[in-house]
């Protein structure tokens, strides 16, 4: 912090859309190893996680060069990790190259997070959907550690099978089964459809789980809450992990679709959520979910300099 001022640092997802064929998230379906046979699909895997690996390298520099310092790793880099039929030892077998991604990483104090996809659903009413989501939890801390940062992972609260008030239940029970490693690194986001800002924060309060606000999903599905006096509980969640809150922000696609991301943001709505969180006097990470990526970010902090008074550090990075 600086004085009055709160610092709002600036992220973004996956691979950007500004340098062409720089994906790390290339794949090897399941399919597609049967077909080649166990000898060729391992061949084929190693193939493709080389590739990813000098493709994340080239992301990385770039991200570093354009002071883009927070960032959400595509949990594609090593394909088939969490399919049980397909056997390698990832972690010692590619020992070196997570060793140079790391020392980029660390040398360059980048705060990196993975979000598991929707087949994590640690409160299905299913056993082998519930074995399948902590392999893929699994996998997830793996890469991290891997890595040498702290493994932190978003998730949804998930199912609303027979209802939200069993549904809450049996995330508690299932995330109280987790070993603390895991329930450690998991933190709590709301959706756009069933778990409010409220729902989830009272688990995160009851669990000492951080609390990561979606405002998309917020506008999406609010049931009349309050976000000005809810946000003081939020930053509370993130007290014991010695890290900015994290926030996630993205403008509706329409009125239509009004659930799903725009490719760019509404500059004045996201000015507007700046200024419901400026009393907070607390510094925020905040993770654009956007189509366009790293070129949303870079089109949003013209525009911020171009409406705001606003104290710019770098281009990733501002005082309000």
């Amino acid at each position: 912090m600086n004085g009055d001022f709160m610092k709002i640092r600036l992220g973004y997802v996956g691979t950007p859309i500004t340098i062409p064929n720089i994906t790390y998230s290339s794949n090897v379906t399941y399919t597609n190893y049967l077909k080649l046979g166990e000898q060729e699909g391992l061949k084929k895997i190693d193939q493709v996680i080389h590739s990813n690996f000098q493709n994340l390298k080239n992301v990385l520099k770039y991200n570093i060069q354009n002071n883009l310092t927070f960032y959400r790793l595509s949990q594609n880099l090593i394909p088939l990790a969490t399919k049980k039929e397909v056997i390698f030892d990832y972690t010692h077998t590619y020992q070196k190259e997570f060793s140079e991604i790391s020392k980029i990483m660390l040398n360059n104090h980048m705060r990196i997070d993975t979000h598991p996809d929707q087949f994590c659903v640690l409160n299905s009413t299913k056993k082998e959907v519930i074995e399948s989501s902590i392999q893929i939890l699994e996998f997830h801390y793996q890469l991290l550690t891997n890595l040498k940062i702290p493994p932190h992972m978003i998730l949804h609260i998930g199912s609303n099978t027979f209802g939200k008030k069993q549904s809450l239940a049996r995330f508690k029970k299932q995330f109280l089964k987790l070993p603390s490693h895991l329930q450690k690194s998991i933190y709590l986001e709301n959706d756009d459809k069933i778990f409010t800002v409220t729902d989830t924060l009272s688990i995160c309060e009851e669990l000492q789980i951080p609390f990561v606000l979606d405002y998309h999903h917020y506008r999406c599905n609010h049931e009349k809450e309050e976000l000005n006096i809810l946000l003081p509980r939020i930053i509370q969640t993130w007290k014991h992990v010695h890290l900015n809150p994290k926030m996630h922000f993205s403008s509706p696609k329409n009125k239509k679709e009004f659930r799903s991301h725009s490719e760019y943001l509404d500059v004045q709505e996201f000015i507007q959520f700046l200024n419901l969180l400026k009393p907070l006097a607390t510094d925020i990470d905040i993770m654009l979910e956007c189509k366009a990526k790293d070129d949303a970010l870079f089109r949003l902090i013209r525009q911020l300099k171009f409406y705001t008074k606003y104290h710019f550090i770098n281009n990733s990075t501002f005082e309000i």
